[in-house]
């Protein structure tokens, strides 16, 4: 899941910095199944027109790296306002962006980040039955529902389950008056019932990507810069748990 290099954003990189990427990847014989994009990751009142040049720049990227999915937002609603008085300019933008995905022939996955639009289980669903496009389809991130208040097993996966094609694996603990926003830590570790989550997957015969976004270190723009040692503990424990509910994977 390709998201930077060189301390820059992969729709960022230069003309140059894509071809070198490309060569190393392609020596090292890795494959790119998502580009990480910050696509979506803005105000819903900033303006849209750039943004939907860099949602066309992402199919082109997508495109060059052979990847089927652009990880994607539905937009930062402004600090206590009501998310539904924004729904319809949601939905214009998010349509928009996924027209883009279906002449580029790639799928625009909907991250269920904390303060977007689609944080809550119910506006993911409403996002994906009124868009209704096969290039338009859910991540589900266990420890962002954690952080929004929801058991991502019990209350999230239900209702998005027939929509969710990919998988962030992350862990939290639940919020505390000591942590508002909840410990981000290794899967199977917190709140975000990832074995119950998997023992699901493997039982509707689930076949996609499991992305491990660690978020274990410092967090910045580019996200929780974790370092060998912290993204070893990551993998070591999303391995536990694969392990553990029996899910074959390679």
């Amino acid at each position: 899941e390709f998201r930077s290099a060189w301390g820059v954003k992969v729709l960022d990189l230069t003309p140059e910095q894509v071809s070198l990427a490309k060569n190393k990847l392609d020596e090292a014989g890795i494959s790119v199944s998502s580009v990480g994009s910050d696509l979506g990751k803005i105000l819903i009142t900033d303006p849209f027109e750039d943004h939907l040049e860099r949602a066309a720049h992402g199919v082109e990227i997508a495109n060059y790296f052979g990847a089927p999915y652009i990880r994607m937002f539905s937009f930062f609603i402004p600090e206590g306002e009501d998310p539904g008085q924004y729904r319809e300019e949601v939905l214009r933008r998010t349509r928009a962006m996924v027209e883009l995905a279906e002449k580029g022939d790639v799928t625009l996955l909907h991250e269920n980040e904390k303060d977007i639009f689609g944080d809550t289980p119910e506006r993911v669903v409403d996002l994906m039955t009124t868009i209704s496009s096969k290039n338009y389809r859910a991540i589900i991130d266990p420890a962002n529902y954690v952080q929004c208040g929801f058991r991502p097993f019990d209350d999230a996966f239900p209702l998005v389950k027939e929509f969710t094609e990919y998988v962030h694996c992350k862990d939290a603990l639940a919020p505390t008056d000591a942590q508002p926003l909840g410990e981000i830590v290794p899967s199977g570790q917190g709140d975000g019932q990832f074995r119950e989550l998997f023992s699901a997957l493997k039982q509707s015969n689930y076949s996609g990507f499991v992305s491990i976004e660690p978020h274990l270190g410092d967090f910045d723009a580019f996200g929780g810069l974790c370092g060998p040692e912290l993204w070893t503990t990551a993998h070591t424990a999303l391995v536990e748990v694969l392990t553990d509910t029996g899910v074959d994977w390679n």
